[in-house]
């Protein structure tokens, strides 16, 4: 590949998510040069594909600019992902995604025609726990786990050197793994899931029907009057204000994110578990308070030397994550893997 004027290469990361997609070209180093960002369904319900394609066109165009040639394009998407057919799977309409349109559709196949670049896709919290090995909290870690806490909640799992998507791809759907047998009915059909106390959307439900039902809480003036307005990030900031209905949701919530790390620890054993997305924010004044709760549960040793970091979502990691996707999978087919 010719190299650009300035005679450096990047990569293109792109991570798509049911409100918004992220754009960026990363250098080898991790460095994000540029970004660009669009409201998924800017041009209408249906069109994700589209703005998709509009999005990569603008930031090669841009680093064509500027001198910079590309290497390849990484993108996370959330939902399983068959990786070698470069196509979301159809199998993933089992969970709630807001990209539809995606299903069963080859998206790595047209976004190399439109670019002629080498185009990888990946779930969406995998690409963002290649994107910590390589650049961040797990940089030099021989294990790491990635619990994304958003909207809903995925899972990813390093080992050594391989990502483990599991046989059909779902491997870290930790949002859907029950930490209460008596618990909440679950979008996925279960009962008691993580995601049913955590995941942003369901935690204000959860909120929403609970001062629908009666319950008195500040949570109703918080949102102005408007029940409907009630946030998670609302929830949060009302239990640490001593609101009792917003203490016993977050309580809950903890108690099932204690469980589930819990899970990875014992199963798992990773160096490092990271936790990030957009509620992450609102836990991470609690991590003292979390990491007390995994104890009680988890085995202590390897607890006691596993890092639990949480922190702020970034739209940088996660085009970072694009970009270390790219070069994760390019190493892995040139070696037969």
């Amino acid at each position: 590949m010719e190299r650009g004027v300035t005679g450096k290469v990047a990569t293109i990361g792109v991570d798509v998510g049911g409100t918004s997609i992220s754009g960026g070209l990363v250098s080898h180093e991790g460095e994000v040069l540029l970004t660009v960002e669009t409201p998924t369904h800017v041009a209408g319900l249906g069109t994700a594909l589209k703005t998709l394609l509009a999005l990569i066109h603008d930031v090669y165009s841009q680093a064509r600019a500027h001198g910079w040639a590309v290497d390849g394009i990484g993108l996370g998407v959330p939902g399983p992902v068959d990786v070698d057919k470069g196509m979301m799977s159809a199998s993933a309409s089992t969970l709630r995604n807001h990209v539809p349109e995606f299903y069963d559709v080859p998206i790595a196949e047209q976004i190399q025609a439109l670019t002629e670049l080498p185009t990888y896709i990946d779930n969406d919290v995998n690409a963002l726990a290649l994107g910590e090995r390589a650049f961040g909290l797990g940089r030099g870690a021989a294990s790491l786990a990635v619990l994304a806490i958003g909207t809903e909640i995925g899972g990813a799992f390093v080992a050594g050197d391989v990502v483990v998507r599991g046989a059909h791809g779902f491997a870290g759907e930790l949002g859907h793994i029950p930490v209460n047998f008596d618990g909440p009915r679950c979008i996925c059909g279960g009962r008691g899931c993580l995601g049913a106390y955590l995941g942003g959307r369901q935690l204000a439900a959860q909120a929403r029907r609970r001062v629908l039902d009666g319950t008195s809480s500040t949570l109703v003036a918080r949102a102005g009057g408007d029940v409907g307005a009630i946030t998670s990030s609302m929830v949060f900031a009302a239990a640490a204000a001593g609101d009792p209905l917003a203490a016993t949701l977050v309580d809950e919530a903890c108690e099932a994110l204690a469980a589930t790390l819990a899970m990875i620890v014992n199963g798992l054993d990773p160096e490092v578990i990271v936790i990030t997305g957009g509620v992450a924010e609102s836990l991470a004044p609690l991590r003292a308070d979390v990491v007390r709760r995994v104890a009680a549960y988890a085995f202590a040793h390897p607890l006691g030397s596993t890092r639990i970091q949480i922190i702020r979502s970034d739209k940088r990691d996660t085009v970072r994550g694009g970009a270390a996707l790219f070069a994760y999978e390019r190493a892995r087919r040139a070696g037969g893997r």
